[in-house]
């Protein structure tokens, strides 16, 4: 089981934390030979966490989004391991190929059983490269589309996990046709008669990551992202320069409070103050007490008006109002 043991890696923003806890270290090695300090490391513990809660309450999109993809985050296997340790696995597409960005099987949450589904991005470089860093292949989309299917035949809930900077663009998932996987996709989910939540708990990027997102309540992480693109690609195209990543960030509308205010996601979960690589435990407590309660609510639902309010969720989406 991944675990979150290792000191976290400090992102940009958090650099000026850097000499305080400096300081710290510095005032605890000393502590043993001078018991009178005592009072100066507890007064710069306290300027420590006012600094900390103070950086996190002014964050920047751009913020957001570096936590959102911070090396130490959990991934979907570190969600499904604490929410049922002898949850059971389930591999391949039957077509041909098992690709470990996309992992799939059956889960117990909170007294559900339920068919689970995530994109995983790796550990080691070695789980990195082989999970496309959480970019799947066809493949994947097809493990995933099988999962919904044996969801949908034992009328178990679906819950997804979206941490994907966007579905593989290499030559090899263009020849395996990944644009109508992710389409079969949208539509099969769009059908499914059985309750469907979705948790951004990273990056939510394009199409790799609406695959399998098209739920009847779409949430998100505090410090989550959901686009169409990623800022970069953004970037290159509006500004032609990879210096505006900011900019597209700012103009994106893309973080959780965002993307809640606009409509697209139903909730924002929090997560521990410096982000969820800080606590993997709470997080995913966090995690599963709002999926556990989406659930209760849709299991009280008929699978036709199951079906019904999903499609009717991302309908609306479209709308246009009048402005008079």
């Amino acid at each position: 089981m991944a675990n979150n043991d290792r000191k976290p890696v400090p992102l940009e923003f958090e650099q000026p934390l850097l000499a305080l806890a400096a300081q710290i270290e510095t005032v605890e090695k000393q502590l043993a030979d001078n018991p009178d300090i005592e009072e100066d490391l507890t007064r710069l513990h306290e300027q420590y966490e006012l600094l900390r809660r103070s950086l996190y309450a002014k964050l920047r999109p751009i913020d957001h989004l570096a936590i959102a993809r911070h090396p130490q985050r959990p991934y979907t296997r570190d969600y499904f391991e604490r929410w049922d340790p002898n949850w059971l696995e389930l591999h391949g597409d039957r077509k041909g190929a098992d690709d470990p960005a996309m992992v799939t099987g059956l889960v117990q949450l909170a007294g559900h059983k339920l068919v689970a589904v995530g994109t995983q991005k790796g550990r080691s470089l070695k789980d990195k490269q082989a999970c496309n860093f959480g970019m799947p292949q066809p493949e994947g989309y097809r493990k995933a589309l099988r999962a919904f299917h044996h969801a949908q035949k034992f009328g178990l809930p679906v819950v997804t996990l979206i941490d994907t900077p966007g579905a593989y663009p290499g030559m090899t998932a263009e020849e395996h046709n990944q644009s109508e996987a992710i389409a079969i996709n949208l539509l099969e989910l769009a059908g499914l008669t059985v309750p469907v939540v979705a948790v951004v708990t990273g990056e939510g990027g394009s199409g790799g990551a609406l695959a399998i997102g098209v739920a009847n309540r779409v949430l998100m992480l505090e410090h989550a992202v959901y686009s169409t693109i990623s800022p970069e690609g953004c970037a290159s195209i509006l500004w032609r320069s990879a210096d505006k990543v900011s900019e597209a960030c700012q103009a994106m509308k893309m973080t959780a409070r965002e993307i809640f205010h606009l409509g697209v996601s139903d909730e924002v979960i929090e997560e521990p103050l410096g982000g969820a690589h800080h606590d993997y435990a709470l997080t995913a407590n966090n995690v599963a007490a709002a999926v556990a309660r989406h659930l209760d609510d849709l299991c009280k639902l008929t699978p036709a008006q199951v079906r019904s309010a999903r499609q009717s969720k991302f309908r609306r989406m479209g709308s246009m109002q009048d402005a008079h």
